[in-house]
This record gives structure tokens, C-alpha cells and sequence, in this order.
């Protein structure tokens, strides 16, 4: 028995995730050929020889993997305090085509409710986490959202679905790159990544109605609550003093206030950078 690490609920699960044995990440690639894959991957992903019967996986998949969000939402309500998640946000779950952002992984693998190594040390949050950060950030169509941690492109996809625009930063820029590279090519224009220190946030864009973070660190970033909009919510995993993590929710006040609620027990990667 194991505990669940790296973007998810942090709970005992049988096994630990893994790669599959078959396969190599990305990663290990020139960024060039990286890219060049990815659209070879997701050519034949289109052209293959039975596309019908993949089309018809991926939706029973994205069904059953809603199901579970839905279940994981009611076991946690006692922590969240949220019984269900609003219809906008499971409809942009059910939308964003998971597996365009894991190409290392079949189908099964990139729809099953756990998080997945991307590279680089990083991964991609379980889908159940990025579905309640997305609800707990209660985004609306004319809302402009920061993302700190870009990662594979997934949760900014989601994001994009929702808000008028996103603003994503990461500080690898490997993975900054091929994540603009899958969001242009699903269509995601409303989506602007850049390699940075998510830290201190990205001024010029600013303020934000919503500020997400997708890794843990020991405090509330000053930066980033400077750019969040009065009214506006930031929700991110902080460390305690004891190496738990808690994923918060920081709604902004007048004055500069703010206010600060624990959502739920995490465990996320690290935020790193020069701060």
C-alpha cells in the first residue's frame, strides 16, 4: 500500500502509478523531435485504421471517467464542502480530449482518474483535482485566470473552455514548448504560455479574476495576491510545517486582505524557482 503522491488526492491507493513498461516519455527526446512526434502521434491518432472504434473508447472512457469525479466529489464533500460540481465544469471535463495531452499513453491510461508522470519530474494532476481546483476557482466567461505550472496543457485546456482568456507559466521550457504546441493544435487559442518563474506571477497581464496554482509551496506568494483582483480567488496546495499539504482556497478583500480556507488533503509536486 502507497499513498497517491504528485497532484492528487492524497489517500492510500493499491499501486503506484507508473510508466508502462512499453513505452518511453517524451522527454527523453531533442524538443524538436518532441514536437515532431506529437504530430505524427496525433495524425494516427485521426488517420488510424479503426478511428470509429477509437472515437467510440474515448467517449465511453470520458463517461465512465466523469462517473468517477462525480463519485470522488461526494466521498470529499465533508472537506470541500461541495456535494456536486457545477455543469460548466464536468461538461469542460467531458470536452477536453485528455489523451492529446499524454501522448506517451493509450487511452485507458490517459482517462483513469490518477495523476501521470509527464517528465521532468512533473505530472499531470488526476483528473478529479483539476476538475475541483477548476470548480473551487468559479470561473466565469468573462474572466481572465492566471495558471502557474503549465505542465502538459491539460488543466489550461480545461481553463480555456470556461474563461474569456488564460495566461500559463512554466519554468521548464520543454514542457512550456510542446504544451503550446498541443494547445494550438486542439484548437485552444485563447491559451498564452510562457516559460517563467511562476512566482512572481505575470504582471502585464494582470489583475486576474482567478490565480491557479499547480504546485505546492510553503506560503501564499506575495506577487501572485498582488495580481489577483479584489473579489477575485486563487486556489493552490500549501506545505504546512509538517510536509502535509492542504489545497487552498484565497478569496481577495478590499484592502489587500485576504481570507484562506483549507479545501482538502493534497500532495503535489514541488513549486520551484528562485524565490
Amino acid at each position: 500500500m502507497v499513498i497517491a503522491r504528485h497532484c492528487g488526492l492524497n489517500r492510500q491507493l493499491p499501486t503506484m502509478v507508473a510508466l508502462d513498461s512499453r513505452t518511453r516519455p517524451l522527454a527523453w527526446l531533442p524538443m524538436r523531435k518532441q514536437i515532431q512526434l506529437c504530430g505524427v502521434l496525433a495524425l494516427f491518432s485521426l488517420t488510424g485504421p479503426y478511428p470509429a472504434a477509437q472515437e467510440s473508447l474515448v467517449s465511453e472512457l470520458q463517461n465512465q471517467l466523469i462517473e468517477e469525479i462525480q463519485r470522488d466529489t461526494e466521498d470529499t464533500r465533508g472537506y470541500t464542502g461541495r456535494e456536486k460540481l457545477s455543469a460548466r465544469v464536468l461538461e469542460a471535463m467531458r470536452s477536453v480530449p485528455r489523451h492529446q495531452f499524454v501522448e506517451d499513453y493509450g487511452p485507458r491510461s490517459a482517462y483513469a482518474n490518477r495523476p501521470l508522470p509527464i517528465g521532468h519530474g512533473q505530472t499531470i494532476s488526476q483528473p478529479f483535482i483539476v476538475a475541483l481546483m477548476t470548480d473551487l476557482l468559479e470561473p466565469r466567461p468573462d474572466h481572465v485566470v492566471l495558471e502557474i505550472g503549465t505542465g502538459s496543457g491539460y488543466q489550461a485546456a480545461v481553463l480555456s473552455t470556461l474563461v474569456d482568456s488564460v495566461y500559463s507559466i512554466e519554468i521548464i521550457e520543454v514542457l512550456a514548448e510542446s504544451a503550446r504546441v498541443r494547445l494550438e493544435r486542439n484548437g485552444y487559442d485563447n491559451v498564452w504560455v510562457k516559460v517563467g518563474d511562476g512566482y512572481h506571477g505575470w504582471p502585464e497581464r494582470g489583475p486576474f479574476d482567478g490565480i491557479i496554482v499547480t504546485a505546492a509551496g510553503p506560503d501564499i506568494p506575495q506577487p501572485l495576491l498582488d495580481q489577483l483582483k479584489t473579489g477575485g480567488v486563487m486556489v493552490l496546495p500549501l506545505r504546512r510545517s509538517g510536509g502535509a499539504e492542504d489545497l487552498t482556497v484565497v478569496t481577495k478583500m478590499s484592502g489587500g486582505s485576504y481570507e484562506a480556507r483549507s479545501a482538502l488533503p493534497v500532495a503535489f509536486v514541488p513549486l520551484t524557482g528562485d524565490h
